[in-house]
């Protein structure tokens, strides 16, 4: 698409869109109605023509507009693109020019005409923002293309509001109009404006969301970096962002402590059964489920105590005594559950900077959580549905010559609920409903065999790797991670299969006399 740009200043919407070509748009022409406007060296730096069409002291309106008309003839022009071109167009304009966009810096219609800063600040709003519209021939009052809200803070003043309308909102409402244009998605009819795709629902064509601070943090991941937590209103899950933290007197929670706790909260969300887990760097060091919470939390802790230390502890059901006192056996930093028995407050808060959490909504974590998780780019977010996939063992495809045991079967499935939440490349070792080992992050699936087996042989007290179940977040794709498995003990496994050396790996599984299941499915987190 070819764009025509006017501007009576700076222009620096245009020069924007020229440097990122929103759906392959490019100027074919910069026109300005003064001549010693800045937009046109800009616009010469970046190889665009121009042209300066000034207004003689004794034209008309029209005849000025007759004018600039005859020059934009000359190029190859699909779309006008208005960027403080401080004149109202008038019909001679309109009619001759193809479709004529402005941006203005209010949410249309509050707020038009000159000084829209000011007046925002002056009606005392909480929100603000900017405009892209078509243009007729009133003050800033055609069909609304697009609109970007900006907040309005308390102690704002024109600078700072200017700041944020200028180089936020427009810079990314302007773009996404010309793109639409672009890709010929915009219809424009009896004064209304329909943008084709433009639809809502779980991922919708744009994202408006805001969240308010909770509090700023004493600093991010490293004491160097600057942080805060921000809340979401709207959800309704177990959450660690809004749970109460009932020893006040404990120092707050740090940012690590935040990711921990989240990571630690859905993990142990994934289970029924009384369930505890331990994590590190937002890693199960550890978990278990069993028939309480005492003997979850000590089958979890002790398949790497080591690790654990200095870890959050996760636990689905409200906490007991016995379970906190053995929480308090060793350092810890949070503890999270939905709830605590007196006696098991009276044993916690003897840590002083131990953090107890309570993300109760009920006896226990019965609210599912959050349906989309999202993450950081460079210029953007990656948004996905929450992983919550889950199996029974008749959701398995058996592929060796041996069939596993109903022990084995019950074992595949807590761990493929438990690998879910390890780093990939993810591999887990599991004893019934216990982990064993846990091999996670690393960049070859064969090293975290390796160190999964290390963990379940130095590290796990009172149980090891002879005899357990090892689950695959992907699919093995040689046969040296069973090779591996093998050696450390392991009589079955469980992995997603699709690789184009299944058959091998298969073999290789036989040979060993292991037993092994697919899922069909994939665990990836990174």
């Amino acid at each position: 698409m070819q764009l025509a740009g006017m501007a009576s200043n700076r222009g620096r919407n245009l020069m924007h869109i020229a440097d990122t070509a929103p759906g392959g748009a490019a100027f074919s022409v910069v026109l300005s109605n003064e001549e010693d406007a800045p937009v046109i060296e800009k616009a010469t730096e970046r190889g665009i023509p121009t042209e300066v069409v000034e207004r003689g002291p004794e034209e008309t309106r029209d005849e000025h507009e007759a004018r600039i008309i005859e020059r934009l003839e000359s190029y190859d022009v699909d779309l006008v693109c208005l960027d403080g071109y401080m004149r109202i167009l008038t019909e001679t304009f309109l009619e001759a020019a193809p479709t004529t966009l402005n941006v203005h810096p209010s949410l249309l219609p509050s707020f038009p005409g000159m000084d829209a800063h000011e007046q925002v600040l002056e009606a005392g709003v909480s929100v603000t923002g900017c405009t892209v519209h078509v243009v007729d021939e009133t003050v800033d009052g055609g069909p609304i293309v697009t609109q970007e809200p900006v907040p309005v803070y308390d102690g704002d003043g024109i600078e700072e509001l200017k700041q944020r309308v200028l180089y936020e909102a427009e810079f990314s409402a302007y773009p996404r109009v010309i793109k639409w244009f672009a890709e010929d998605r915009v219809t424009v009819e009896d004064g209304d404006v329909s943008v084709d795709g433009d639809e809502s629902g779980q991922f919708p064509a744009r994202r408006l969301k805001s969240d308010d601070r909770g509090r700023e943090l004493r600093y991010g991941e490293n004491p160097h970096q600057e942080a805060a937590v921000y809340v979401d209103g709207d959800s309704a899950a177990p959450s660690i962002v809004d749970a109460a933290q009932l020893n006040e007197g404990a120092k707050a929670l740090s940012y690590n402590n935040y990711n921990d706790a989240d990571a630690a909260l859905a993990l142990i969300s994934e289970f029924e059964e009384p369930a505890a887990a331990v994590i590190k760097h937002t890693n199960p060091a550890g978990c278990a489920i069993a028939d309480d919470l005492a003997t979850a939390y000590e089958d979890a802790l002790s398949t790497d105590p080591m690790s654990a230390f200095g870890g959050i502890v996760a636990l689905n059901r409200q906490c007991d005594a016995a379970t906190a006192e053995a929480i308090t056996d060793s350092f810890k930093e949070v503890v999270v559950a939905p709830g605590y028995t007196d006696a098991a407050l009276d044993a916690l808060f003897e840590k002083d900077n131990l953090r107890v959490l309570d993300v109760g909504r009920g006896a226990d974590l019965d609210v599912g959580a959050d349906p989309l998780v999202e993450s950081d780019l460079a210029g953007g977010r990656l948004v996905q549905q929450r992983d919550t996939q889950s199996i029974v063992p008749d959701d398995l495809e058996i592929v060796t010559d041996g069939e596993p045991t109903d022990k084995q079967l019950e074992t595949m499935c807590f761990a493929w609920r438990t690998i879910k939440h390890v780093k990939s490349n993810a591999i887990l070792f599991a004893d019934e409903t216990e982990t064993v080992g846990v091999g996670m992050g690393q960049v070859s699936r064969v090293d975290a065999v390796r160190l999964a087996a290390m963990k379940a042989e130095e590290h796990a007290e009172g149980k090891g790797a002879e005899g357990a179940v090892m689950a695959s977040d992907a699919f093995f794709p040689f046969p040296d991670g069973i090779e591996e498995a093998a050696d450390a003990g392991i009589e079955a496994v469980v992995q997603p299969g699709g690789s184009v050396n299944d058959e091998d790996v298969i073999a290789a599984a036989d040979d060993h006399g292991i037993v092994m299941a697919f899922t069909g499915q994939r665990a990836f987190k990174h």
